[in-house]
């Protein structure tokens, strides 16, 4: 299943003894509720274009133009107890418009939205550091994700087993049930941790999130997933009221195959790298925005696959 996958990232925490540059960067992880009590709200976008064939991690030609349009909306609500430790709440509402073959020998054309699995993750900051020049914060995060979202989708998994084979020369389909599922009808664990450090304009973060799979509906069980993501940046922009940063994000993904009815699922498994720019830019301490873009540079995957051609990120965020 492709979905969006958020972390909770790593913010600073500063004195008024310390530079006006770290107190900007501060005021910028508080506009991202990152750091200090109270509520927070966010907003996160990915759309994904899958318009490439993969066999076994190698380019195929595309003959039935199979392509997949995917539109995770995040809505987030959460709230810090103190500096350390803090709740959310994430909704997911998602939207997926695909072609592909239908078996028979034609096309078929499709859409799937709603509500996906919602999940309560909470995340608690063990050690932070701030000095003249520079700071270090670790997070920690854990949660479950809830079996929300519809299912129906998977059935076709089952369909498949008793479908007649496509005609000669029809094109297979690289576009499945799991692909297309809002969600998998189990309940799942997710584990997570997170760096950053900066000295002076520069900083460093990186993160790693770990899905924790259990059976879900139709006998179908989506496999563990690890995710990461990080790189260095600047901020290009320090004043009192507003931050503008830049990073150059690397991120990735590692996720065996799926099982099905007590079998591994050939075509579910990929290990994936992505690279790309991110802008961020934060007003005060009560809001942030951020845009990024990835390109994969590595995918290999099992089987037959449509795989992503690029990614664009959205993000906004306010702190009451």
């Amino acid at each position: 299943m492709k979905i969006l996958s958020l972390s909770v990232l790593a913010g600073v925490m500063a004195t008024p003894a310390v530079a006006c540059d770290l107190c900007s960067i501060y005021s910028a992880s508080q506009a991202r509720g990152e750091v200090g009590k109270g509520f927070y709200a966010s907003v996160a976008e990915q759309f994904t274009h899958f318009g490439t064939m993969q066999m076994e991690g190698v380019t195929v030609p595309n003959t039935a133009n199979q392509h997949m349009d995917s539109s995770v909306t995040q809505i987030i609500a959460g709230y810090n107890f103190n500096e350390r430790f803090g709740v959310q709440f994430n909704l997911p509402v998602i939207n997926r418009s695909f072609q592909r073959p239908d078996g028979a020998g034609g096309i078929e054309r499709g859409s799937e939205s709603g509500v996906g699995d919602v999940s309560v993750v909470a995340n608690f900051s063990p050690y932070r550091k701030e000095w003249q020049n520079g700071t270090f914060h670790w997070n920690v995060l854990g949660g479950v994700k809830f079996p929300t979202g519809s299912s129906s989708r998977i059935f076709e998994e089952v369909a498949e087993l008793t479908a007649p084979p496509p005609p000669p020369g029809a094109p297979d389909s690289g576009i499945h049930g799991h692909d297309l599922t809002l969600g998998s009808g189990s309940v799942d664990g997710v584990v997570g941790t997170g760096l950053y450090a900066s000295y002076k304009r520069f900083f460093m973060s990186a993160s790693t999130q770990f899905a924790i799979r259990t059976k879900g509906d139709f006998d179908y069980q989506f496999a563990n997933d690890l995710m990461w993501s990080g790189g260095p940046g600047v901020y290009l922009a320090l004043a009192d009221k507003y931050t503008i940063a830049l990073q150059l994000v690397t991120s990735g993904e590692a996720k065996g195959q799926d099982i099905f009815q007590g079998a591994q699922a050939e075509d579910t498994a990929v290990t994936s790298v992505y690279l790309g720019p991110q802008i961020s830019f934060t007003w005060a301490e009560k809001f942030s925005a951020e845009v990024g873009v990835d390109l994969p540079i590595s995918i290999r995957n099992s089987s037959l696959q449509s795989v992503p051609d690029y990614r664009v990120r959205v993000g906004l965020n306010w702190r009451f």
